[in-house]
């Protein structure tokens, strides 16, 4: 300890602070060095400061701006108000319950990245009950789809406030069946609640499927037609009935693989034992 103070970096090792935060404290003007040699530049800090300082730690980790407690020791008080620390609880509760949220969405996807993974290429399934926003479409081809998805559904679903339940459940039913051009599409993407009705989204209620027949397809949805095909060869072959028109499930493609190798999409075949 030098007879004028404490060195900028004895007191930050004393009172466990960066010197980069001394330097950012002093150019705030909330603790500024009791000494200041100009013509050396160097630092120099009281022992009396240092209950500041760790004051301003401790703060911090409460939650506390610097210009709170700036603002604290402007005022002469050095300490939060109860009004002020009432509103930190607050904002503790609305963070652990974003966090709980959080927890529970990765839980849920972990839950289906297991499931997925230990699935085998055809495999039966049941598809549980939901609320889907739906929106029906012919598009020229399936290069289209990408572009209906994030310029009219998203946008659409977003303005009517539509909430979609982790880990997300989407897919597509072509009617009148599988074709390469001008395909009769209907997008559908499961949500929270039903909706109003508006001139691009319909809100459905689609029923539990006990059974579906379902194949996991990797790669370009060009491939598709094959696949449908050996899923359809499948059904017959093992004394099903088709009960509702095929799904395409999007799990991977565009939006999260620059490679269509790596896209997934699983075909889901309600049916029932002949």
């Amino acid at each position: 300890m030098n007879r004028n103070g404490l060195k900028i970096g004895e007191f930050s090792r004393l009172c466990r602070v960066t010197v980069r935060a001394l330097r950012h404290y002093e150019k705030i003007k909330l603790l500024v060095p009791e000494i200041i040699d100009y013509s050396t530049g160097y630092r120099y800090y009281s022992v009396g400061q240092m209950q500041k300082a760790l004051n301003i730690v401790k703060l911090k980790g409460l939650g506390f701006s610097l210009e709170e407690i700036r603002t604290m020791y402007d005022s002469d008080s050095q300490r939060p108000s109860i009004d002020m620390l009432e509103e930190k609880i607050r904002t503790c509760h609305e963070q652990l319950q974003l966090l709980i949220e959080c927890r529970d969405r990765l839980s849920a996807m972990i839950t289906f990245q297991k499931k997925l993974n230990e699935m085998e290429k055809i495999y039966i399934d049941s598809l549980p009950a939901i609320i889907v926003a739906s929106h029906r479409a012919e598009i020229p081809s399936y290069d289209e789809l990408g572009k209906l998805c994030y310029m009219t559904i998203g946008p659409e679903m977003a303005r009517l406030g539509c909430e979609c339940p982790e880990p997300g459940y989407c897919y597509t039913i072509e009617h009148g069946g599988y074709k390469k051009e001008n395909i009769d599409i209907e997008y559908c993407e499961q949500v929270a609640a039903m909706g109003k009705d508006s001139d691009i989204i319909k809100f459905k209620q689609i029923p539990q499927a006990a059974e579906a027949v379902c194949m996991k397809v990797y790669g370009p949805y060009n491939r598709l037609n094959e696949n449908i095909r050996e899923v359809l060869e499948w059904i017959e072959a093992n004394g099903y009935t088709i009960t509702y028109p095929p799904r395409y499930s999007y799990v991977d493609g565009i939006w999260n693989q620059e490679d269509p190798e790596k896209w997934l999409t699983i075909i889901q075949v309600p049916v029932e034992k002949a």
